[in-house]
Protein backbone atom coordinates (compact mmCIF):
# COMPACT_ATOMS: atom_id res chain seq x y z
CA UNK A 1 0.00 0.00 0.00
CA UNK A 2 1.12 3.45 -1.29
CA UNK A 3 0.06 7.07 -0.29
CA UNK A 4 -1.89 8.62 -2.15
CA UNK A 5 -1.64 11.80 -3.19
CA UNK A 6 -3.20 13.50 -5.94
CA UNK A 7 -4.36 16.76 -7.72
CA UNK A 8 -7.85 16.13 -7.55
CA UNK A 9 -10.36 18.01 -4.75
CA UNK A 10 -8.83 19.82 -1.93
CA UNK A 11 -8.93 18.10 1.34
CA UNK A 12 -12.01 20.07 2.48
CA UNK A 13 -13.91 18.33 0.30
CA UNK A 14 -16.52 15.69 2.39
CA UNK A 15 -15.79 12.07 1.85
CA UNK A 16 -18.47 10.29 0.97
CA UNK A 17 -19.38 6.87 2.41
CA UNK A 18 -17.37 3.94 2.42
CA UNK A 19 -19.52 1.48 -0.18
CA UNK A 20 -18.18 -1.51 1.22
CA UNK A 21 -19.17 -0.25 4.43
CA UNK A 22 -22.82 -1.08 4.19
CA UNK A 23 -24.45 -3.32 6.74
CA UNK A 24 -21.18 -3.81 8.37
CA UNK A 25 -20.31 -3.28 11.96
CA UNK A 26 -19.09 -0.11 12.96
CA UNK A 27 -15.97 -0.01 15.19
CA UNK A 28 -17.04 0.17 18.63
CA UNK A 29 -13.36 2.23 19.63
CA UNK A 30 -12.82 5.00 17.51
CA UNK A 31 -9.94 5.16 15.35
CA UNK A 32 -7.83 7.65 13.07
CA UNK A 33 -8.23 5.51 9.63
CA UNK A 34 -6.60 8.29 7.49
CA UNK A 35 -4.44 11.31 7.67
CA UNK A 36 -4.26 14.35 5.51
CA UNK A 37 -1.84 16.95 4.85
CA UNK A 38 -3.56 19.15 2.43
CA UNK A 39 -0.66 21.68 2.49
CA UNK A 40 1.89 21.15 5.51
CA UNK A 41 5.63 21.60 5.05
CA UNK A 42 6.17 18.79 2.22
CA UNK A 43 3.07 17.56 1.77
CA UNK A 44 0.70 18.57 -0.83
CA UNK A 45 -3.12 17.17 -0.58
CA UNK A 46 -1.35 13.95 0.87
CA UNK A 47 -3.81 11.28 1.85
CA UNK A 48 -2.28 8.87 4.81
CA UNK A 49 -4.35 5.34 4.96
CA UNK A 50 -3.71 4.56 8.73
CA UNK A 51 -4.46 0.87 9.76
CA UNK A 52 -3.56 -0.21 13.58
CA UNK A 53 -0.10 -0.78 12.45
CA UNK A 54 1.41 1.22 9.96
CA UNK A 55 4.58 2.31 9.21
CA UNK A 56 6.02 5.22 7.01
CA UNK A 57 8.76 4.90 4.69
CA UNK A 58 10.56 6.94 2.08
CA UNK A 59 13.83 8.78 1.22
CA UNK A 60 15.19 11.54 3.20
CA UNK A 61 13.17 14.11 2.75
CA UNK A 62 9.59 12.96 1.89
CA UNK A 63 8.09 14.08 4.65
CA UNK A 64 7.66 10.71 7.17
CA UNK A 65 8.37 12.61 10.48
CA UNK A 66 6.56 15.72 9.35
CA UNK A 67 3.45 13.46 8.97
CA UNK A 68 3.65 12.16 12.17
CA UNK A 69 4.09 16.10 13.39
CA UNK A 70 0.67 16.57 11.94
CA UNK A 71 -1.20 13.84 13.40
CA UNK A 72 0.61 14.84 16.98
CA UNK A 73 -0.55 18.32 16.42
CA UNK A 74 -4.49 17.24 15.55
CA UNK A 75 -3.91 15.06 19.03
CA UNK A 76 -2.40 18.13 20.94
CA UNK A 77 -5.66 20.32 19.65
CA UNK A 78 -8.03 18.25 20.52
CA UNK A 79 -7.04 17.80 24.06
CA UNK A 80 -7.58 21.45 24.16
CA UNK A 81 -4.42 22.75 23.75
CA UNK A 82 -3.46 26.40 22.52
CA UNK A 83 -2.61 26.59 18.70
CA UNK A 84 0.12 28.95 19.76
CA UNK A 85 1.65 25.85 21.61
CA UNK A 86 1.14 23.28 19.41
CA UNK A 87 2.73 25.65 16.67
CA UNK A 88 5.49 27.67 18.26
CA UNK A 89 6.90 28.30 14.94
CA UNK A 90 4.07 28.45 12.63
CA UNK A 91 6.47 29.17 9.30
CA UNK A 92 8.26 26.19 9.70
CA UNK A 93 5.02 24.38 8.62
CA UNK A 94 4.51 26.53 5.88
CA UNK A 95 5.25 25.39 2.21
CA UNK A 96 8.15 26.91 1.29
CA UNK A 97 7.00 28.20 -2.52
CA UNK A 98 3.95 28.88 -1.20
CA UNK A 99 2.64 32.40 -2.14
CA UNK A 100 0.97 34.90 0.27
CA UNK A 101 -2.12 36.48 -0.87
CA UNK A 102 -3.12 40.31 -1.11
CA UNK A 103 -3.17 40.79 2.67
CA UNK A 104 0.27 39.06 2.90
CA UNK A 105 -1.25 35.85 4.58
CA UNK A 106 0.20 32.40 4.43
CA UNK A 107 -0.65 29.11 5.97
CA UNK A 108 -1.18 25.39 6.36
CA UNK A 109 -3.66 22.56 6.04
CA UNK A 110 -4.26 19.25 7.95
CA UNK A 111 -7.02 16.73 8.81
CA UNK A 112 -7.98 13.49 9.66
CA UNK A 113 -11.00 10.75 9.18
CA UNK A 114 -12.07 9.07 12.04
CA UNK A 115 -14.38 5.68 12.02
CA UNK A 116 -16.40 4.54 15.05
CA UNK A 117 -19.89 4.23 16.63
CA UNK A 118 -21.21 7.65 14.82
CA UNK A 119 -19.73 6.01 11.53
CA UNK A 120 -17.42 7.83 9.28
CA UNK A 121 -16.71 11.65 10.49
CA UNK A 122 -13.89 14.14 8.69
CA UNK A 123 -12.49 16.77 10.10
CA UNK A 124 -10.33 19.61 7.84
CA UNK A 125 -8.27 22.70 9.57
CA UNK A 126 -7.09 26.05 7.83
CA UNK A 127 -4.32 27.87 9.61
CA UNK A 128 -2.85 30.81 9.41
CA UNK A 129 0.55 31.08 10.01
CA UNK A 130 1.44 34.47 8.77
CA UNK A 131 1.26 37.56 10.09
CA UNK A 132 -0.49 35.94 12.79
CA UNK A 133 -0.99 32.69 14.08
CA UNK A 134 -4.75 31.88 13.91
CA UNK A 135 -7.25 29.21 12.82
CA UNK A 136 -9.22 30.66 9.79
CA UNK A 137 -11.57 27.04 9.44
CA UNK A 138 -12.57 24.63 10.34
CA UNK A 139 -14.99 21.24 9.30
CA UNK A 140 -16.89 18.31 10.55
CA UNK A 141 -18.71 16.59 8.31
CA UNK A 142 -19.93 12.62 8.41
CA UNK A 143 -21.41 11.01 5.29
CA UNK A 144 -24.80 12.94 5.65
CA UNK A 145 -23.25 16.08 5.31
CA UNK A 146 -21.71 18.85 7.46
CA UNK A 147 -21.82 19.22 11.32
CA UNK A 148 -19.90 21.95 12.00
CA UNK A 149 -18.45 25.33 9.85
CA UNK A 150 -16.01 28.22 11.03
CA UNK A 151 -14.61 30.95 9.06
CA UNK A 152 -12.80 33.73 9.91
CA UNK A 153 -14.72 36.86 9.12
CA UNK A 154 -13.24 39.53 10.32
CA UNK A 155 -9.45 39.75 10.32
CA UNK A 156 -9.57 42.54 13.24
CA UNK A 157 -11.48 39.90 15.85
CA UNK A 158 -10.18 37.29 17.09
CA UNK A 159 -13.06 34.55 16.42
CA UNK A 160 -14.14 32.36 13.97
CA UNK A 161 -17.88 32.87 12.91
CA UNK A 162 -19.16 29.05 13.28
CA UNK A 163 -22.41 27.53 11.86
CA UNK A 164 -24.00 24.47 13.70
CA UNK A 165 -25.75 22.05 11.57
CA UNK A 166 -28.00 20.64 14.48
CA UNK A 167 -31.06 20.09 11.86
CA UNK A 168 -29.48 18.56 8.78
CA UNK A 169 -28.17 20.40 6.06
CA UNK A 170 -29.88 23.79 7.55
CA UNK A 171 -27.42 25.88 9.51
CA UNK A 172 -29.41 26.76 12.83
CA UNK A 173 -26.75 28.00 15.22
CA UNK A 174 -24.34 31.02 14.07
CA UNK A 175 -21.88 31.90 16.92
CA UNK A 176 -18.47 32.93 18.11
CA UNK A 177 -16.07 30.43 18.13
CA UNK A 178 -12.17 31.41 19.64
CA UNK A 179 -9.02 31.11 16.13
CA UNK A 180 -6.92 29.69 18.66
CA UNK A 181 -8.87 26.34 20.20
CA UNK A 182 -10.13 23.41 17.48
CA UNK A 183 -14.21 24.06 17.68
CA UNK A 184 -14.73 20.37 17.75
CA UNK A 185 -13.07 19.84 21.06
CA UNK A 186 -15.45 23.04 22.31
CA UNK A 187 -18.75 21.36 20.81
CA UNK A 188 -19.32 18.92 23.73
CA UNK A 189 -18.89 22.20 26.09
CA UNK A 190 -21.32 24.31 23.90
CA UNK A 191 -23.98 21.89 23.17
CA UNK A 192 -26.83 20.30 25.58
CA UNK A 193 -27.60 17.65 23.28
CA UNK A 194 -31.32 18.15 23.78
CA UNK A 195 -32.17 17.52 19.80
CA UNK A 196 -31.04 14.46 17.73
CA UNK A 197 -29.83 17.01 15.57
CA UNK A 198 -27.73 17.74 18.35
CA UNK A 199 -26.59 14.38 19.27
CA UNK A 200 -25.42 14.02 16.04
CA UNK A 201 -23.10 16.56 16.02
CA UNK A 202 -21.87 15.86 19.64
CA UNK A 203 -21.67 11.95 18.59
CA UNK A 204 -19.32 13.14 15.44
CA UNK A 205 -16.89 15.45 17.66
CA UNK A 206 -16.59 13.55 20.64
CA UNK A 207 -15.80 10.52 18.32
CA UNK A 208 -13.11 12.76 16.82
CA UNK A 209 -11.66 13.75 20.10
CA UNK A 210 -11.64 10.57 21.59
CA UNK A 211 -9.62 9.13 19.08
CA UNK A 212 -7.29 11.48 18.30
CA UNK A 213 -6.31 13.00 21.96
CA UNK A 214 -5.39 9.14 22.99
CA UNK A 215 -1.75 9.66 21.54
CA UNK A 216 1.45 8.91 23.05
CA UNK A 217 5.18 10.18 21.02
CA UNK A 218 7.55 8.17 21.77
CA UNK A 219 11.04 8.81 21.20
CA UNK A 220 13.36 7.04 23.22
CA UNK A 221 17.07 9.00 24.23
CA UNK A 222 19.37 6.68 25.49
CA UNK A 223 21.78 9.79 26.34
CA UNK A 224 18.79 9.89 29.00
CA UNK A 225 18.01 6.96 30.11
CA UNK A 226 21.48 5.37 31.12
CA UNK A 227 21.39 7.49 34.65
CA UNK A 228 19.34 6.55 38.23
CA UNK A 229 16.28 8.71 38.50
CA UNK A 230 14.38 9.55 41.35
CA UNK A 231 11.00 7.61 42.34
CA UNK A 232 7.81 9.55 41.00
CA UNK A 233 4.24 8.82 39.94
CA UNK A 234 6.28 5.97 37.64
CA UNK A 235 4.66 6.94 34.61
CA UNK A 236 7.22 6.99 31.43
CA UNK A 237 7.78 9.76 29.04
CA UNK A 238 8.47 10.54 25.39
CA UNK A 239 12.03 10.54 26.23
CA UNK A 240 11.74 7.35 28.30
CA UNK A 241 14.46 8.93 30.61
CA UNK A 242 12.15 7.96 33.13
CA UNK A 243 12.44 3.73 32.32
CA UNK A 244 14.15 2.73 35.69
CA UNK A 245 11.40 4.18 37.54
CA UNK A 246 8.87 2.79 35.39
CA UNK A 247 10.28 -0.66 35.72
CA UNK A 248 10.58 -0.68 38.88
CA UNK A 249 6.73 0.11 38.90
CA UNK A 250 5.68 -2.85 36.49
CA UNK A 251 7.74 -5.40 39.11
CA UNK A 252 6.15 -4.70 41.50
CA UNK A 253 2.52 -3.81 40.14
CA UNK A 254 2.00 -5.26 36.85
CA UNK A 255 4.05 -8.78 37.32
CA UNK A 256 2.66 -10.64 34.24
CA UNK A 257 3.45 -7.85 31.83
CA UNK A 258 6.93 -7.24 33.31
CA UNK A 259 7.77 -11.16 33.05
CA UNK A 260 6.71 -11.00 29.19
CA UNK A 261 9.12 -8.00 29.22
CA UNK A 262 11.80 -10.24 30.15
CA UNK A 263 11.09 -12.44 27.68
CA UNK A 264 10.70 -9.84 25.34
CA UNK A 265 14.42 -8.57 26.44
CA UNK A 266 15.96 -11.02 26.03
CA UNK A 267 15.34 -12.01 22.42
CA UNK A 268 16.59 -8.66 21.52
CA UNK A 269 19.43 -7.87 23.83
CA UNK A 270 22.90 -9.08 24.07
CA UNK A 271 23.86 -12.07 26.77
CA UNK A 272 21.48 -13.91 28.65
CA UNK A 273 18.68 -11.99 30.51
CA UNK A 274 17.06 -13.47 33.43
CA UNK A 275 15.44 -10.19 34.84
CA UNK A 276 15.03 -7.23 34.67
CA UNK A 277 15.57 -5.30 38.18
CA UNK A 278 15.76 -1.92 39.69
CA UNK A 279 18.28 -1.37 42.99
CA UNK A 280 17.46 1.87 45.19
CA UNK A 281 20.97 4.13 46.07
CA UNK A 282 21.41 5.66 49.20
CA UNK A 283 20.34 9.27 47.49
CA UNK A 284 16.50 7.62 47.24
CA UNK A 285 16.89 7.40 43.53
CA UNK A 286 16.54 4.50 41.13
CA UNK A 287 18.97 2.48 38.98
CA UNK A 288 17.95 -0.15 36.51
CA UNK A 289 20.05 -3.52 35.72
CA UNK A 290 19.53 -6.26 33.79
CA UNK A 291 19.74 -9.51 35.94
CA UNK A 292 21.84 -12.17 34.09
CA UNK A 293 21.52 -14.78 36.25
CA UNK A 294 23.48 -16.33 39.23
CA UNK A 295 23.56 -12.75 41.24
CA UNK A 296 25.72 -11.32 38.08
CA UNK A 297 23.89 -8.07 36.38
CA UNK A 298 24.27 -5.02 33.96
CA UNK A 299 23.34 -1.99 35.18
CA UNK A 300 20.97 -0.79 32.26
CA UNK A 301 22.91 2.08 31.73
CA UNK A 302 25.63 -0.10 29.90
CA UNK A 303 23.56 -1.29 27.22
CA UNK A 304 23.81 -0.03 23.31
CA UNK A 305 21.70 2.21 22.16
CA UNK A 306 19.77 0.12 19.79
CA UNK A 307 19.16 -1.90 23.29
CA UNK A 308 18.06 0.62 24.90
CA UNK A 309 15.27 2.08 22.19
CA UNK A 310 14.45 -1.82 22.05
CA UNK A 311 13.73 -1.99 25.16
CA UNK A 312 11.52 1.11 25.73
CA UNK A 313 9.64 0.07 22.75
CA UNK A 314 9.22 -2.78 24.39
CA UNK A 315 7.82 -1.47 27.46
CA UNK A 316 4.92 0.95 26.18
CA UNK A 317 3.83 -1.45 23.70
CA UNK A 318 3.65 -4.15 26.85
CA UNK A 319 2.21 -1.82 29.16
CA UNK A 320 -0.38 0.55 27.46
CA UNK A 321 -2.02 4.38 28.88
CA UNK A 322 -1.76 3.85 32.53
CA UNK A 323 1.58 3.79 32.24
CA UNK A 324 2.46 6.71 29.90
CA UNK A 325 2.12 10.02 29.97
CA UNK A 326 -0.72 10.29 27.93
CA UNK A 327 -4.52 11.61 28.84
CA UNK A 328 -6.80 9.86 27.06
CA UNK A 329 -10.47 11.18 27.54
CA UNK A 330 -11.41 10.79 31.21
CA UNK A 331 -15.13 10.77 30.77
CA UNK A 332 -15.04 7.84 28.28
CA UNK A 333 -14.24 4.20 29.53
CA UNK A 334 -10.99 2.77 28.63
CA UNK A 335 -12.34 -0.24 26.79
CA UNK A 336 -13.72 2.47 24.28
CA UNK A 337 -10.87 4.42 23.17
CA UNK A 338 -7.71 3.13 21.53
CA UNK A 339 -3.88 4.77 22.54
CA UNK A 340 -1.81 5.30 19.41
CA UNK A 341 1.36 5.30 19.97
CA UNK A 342 3.52 7.57 17.97
CA UNK A 343 7.43 6.54 16.92
CA UNK A 344 9.52 8.42 14.50
CA UNK A 345 12.74 6.12 13.96
CA UNK A 346 11.40 3.29 15.44
CA UNK A 347 14.44 1.03 13.71
CA UNK A 348 16.77 3.69 14.67
CA UNK A 349 19.82 2.26 16.20
CA UNK A 350 17.82 -1.30 16.30
CA UNK A 351 20.40 -4.51 14.47
CA UNK A 352 18.20 -6.95 11.75
CA UNK A 353 17.25 -9.08 14.98
CA UNK A 354 15.97 -6.36 17.10
CA UNK A 355 13.98 -5.03 14.14
CA UNK A 356 12.15 -8.00 13.78
CA UNK A 357 11.20 -9.02 17.22
CA UNK A 358 9.57 -5.12 17.61
CA UNK A 359 8.21 -5.85 14.25
CA UNK A 360 6.46 -9.33 15.72
CA UNK A 361 5.83 -7.62 18.76
CA UNK A 362 3.94 -4.51 17.68
CA UNK A 363 1.85 -6.68 14.76
CA UNK A 364 1.17 -8.81 17.99
CA UNK A 365 -0.05 -6.26 20.28
CA UNK A 366 -1.63 -4.35 18.02
CA UNK A 367 -4.27 -7.14 16.63
CA UNK A 368 -5.75 -6.87 19.76
CA UNK A 369 -7.03 -3.66 19.06
CA UNK A 370 -6.65 -1.66 22.37
CA UNK A 371 -3.14 -0.22 20.59
CA UNK A 372 -2.00 1.18 17.68
CA UNK A 373 1.13 2.28 16.20
CA UNK A 374 2.20 4.73 13.43
CA UNK A 375 5.49 4.66 13.31
CA UNK A 376 8.62 5.56 10.72
CA UNK A 377 11.27 3.35 9.26
CA UNK A 378 13.94 3.24 6.89
CA UNK A 379 13.95 0.74 3.48
CA UNK A 380 15.73 -1.95 5.06
CA UNK A 381 13.08 -2.07 7.79
CA UNK A 382 10.10 -1.26 5.48
CA UNK A 383 11.15 -4.63 3.50
CA UNK A 384 11.06 -7.05 6.45
CA UNK A 385 7.86 -5.42 7.92
CA UNK A 386 6.59 -5.80 4.29
CA UNK A 387 6.65 -9.58 5.22
CA UNK A 388 5.46 -9.34 8.94
CA UNK A 389 1.69 -10.12 9.38
CA UNK A 390 -0.60 -7.08 10.14
CA UNK A 391 1.75 -4.28 9.28
CA UNK A 392 1.27 -1.98 6.69
CA UNK A 393 3.57 -0.03 5.14
CA UNK A 394 3.13 3.39 3.05
CA UNK A 395 5.45 4.41 1.09
CA UNK A 396 5.92 8.44 0.72
CA UNK A 397 8.21 8.02 -1.91
CA UNK A 398 5.93 6.62 -4.60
Amino acid sequence: MTVTSTAGPAPSAPRPPAPDRAGAARPTRPVVSELRLGSFASHRRTVIPLGPFTLLTGASGTGKSTALSGYGALARLAAGDPLEEVFPDPSAWVPERSAADAQGRRGFRLGCAVDGPAGPVDLELAVQAEPELRIVGERLSDGRGPLLSTALRDPRRSVLQAVRHTAGEVPVARVPFPDDRLGTALLPLRLAGATAGERRVLSAAEQVVVALRSAFVCDPQPRHMRDAVPLGEGRLTSSCDNLAEVLHRTHSQCAQRHARLVATAGAGCAGPVAGLGVERLADGRVRARVDRGGGAGTPLGRLGSGELRYLAFALVLLTGPHVLVVEPAAEVPSAMQTLTVLADGLDRDLDVRQTDELLSLAASICAGGHMRLLGTVGEPAARRARAATGAVVVDLAE
